[in-house]
């Protein structure tokens, strides 16, 4: 499988996608495909308009993205692809939407059999085995918390380690360190802000100037680099 997880589409100061538009151009490759473009974590704009806006980007690097809300038969569409984007947003929208139409099982088979699957935010953390570890309010209820596996370990996209001033709140780690004494044999990767993960095959990359923070039960939290290899999480 060959897979591009992104934390997230913006940095501050900086145009939609742009820090990751040479990763996406790499990984792309020159070719002309047929790319699938998944907009349903939009809650609060329309697809067209999500659309536009990856294609912009997409177009700069040669490619052109088509939007699976326009096809009648979706499933048909995800069975046609060469590469399935699923843009963020919503984590809960976009599952559920997932599963209404029947696609979770096609998107999985797809990438399974070599189309390149490239997804941030709410994209990431549907390739793990389940949504658990989303930021995301559950504005809707899917059916199941189940997602697409396509990676064996949990995501948690846009990891920070702020607590600011004044808020006595759950900071990030406390909630993994949650998840984690429940879901004791998994781990979970705090994916800060600027960094992606790149699968091919059985190799795992970290591509970013930020580290990763990678989170186990029962063992101290690490950071890890793009300079290490992390290809142990695919075991």
């Amino acid at each position: 499988m060959r897979l591009l997880l992104i934390s997230n589409s913006t940095n501050p100061g900086e145009s939609y996608l742009a820090h990751a538009k040479n990763q996406l151009k790499d990984f792309l490759g020159e070719r002309k495909q047929n790319v699938i473009f998944i907009p349903y974590a939009a809650v609060t704009f329309s697809f067209d308009e999500y659309e536009k806006k990856v294609n912009d980007v997409f177009d700069e690097i040669g490619h052109h993205i088509t939007g699976i809300h326009r096809f009648a038969n979706p499933k048909e569409a995800i069975e046609n692809a060469d590469t399935i984007v699923v843009g963020g947003g919503n984590t809960w929208h976009l599952v559920k939407m997932l599963q209404d139409n029947k696609l979770m099982e096609a998107i999985r088979k797809k990438v399974k059999e070599g189309a390149l699957y490239i997804g941030w935010s709410a994209g990431a953390n549907i390739a793990c085995p389940t949504l658990k570890t989303t930021n995301d309010m559950p504005i809707v209820e899917p059916a199941k918390f189940k997602t697409l596996n396509l990676v064996p370990f949990q995501i948690n996209p846009h990891y920070t380690d702020e607590h600011p001033t004044n808020f006595s709140g759950e900071t990030r780690e406390v909630r993994i360190n949650e998840f984690i004494t429940v879901n004791r044999n998994i781990f979970v990767v705090g994916l800060r802000e600027g960094t992606m993960l790149r699968r091919e095959e059985n190799n795992l990359t970290l591509i970013g100037n930020r580290n990763a923070r990678i989170f186990k039960y029962g063992e101290t939290p690490r950071e890890w680099s793009q300079e290490d290899d992390i290809s142990f999480l695919l075991s």
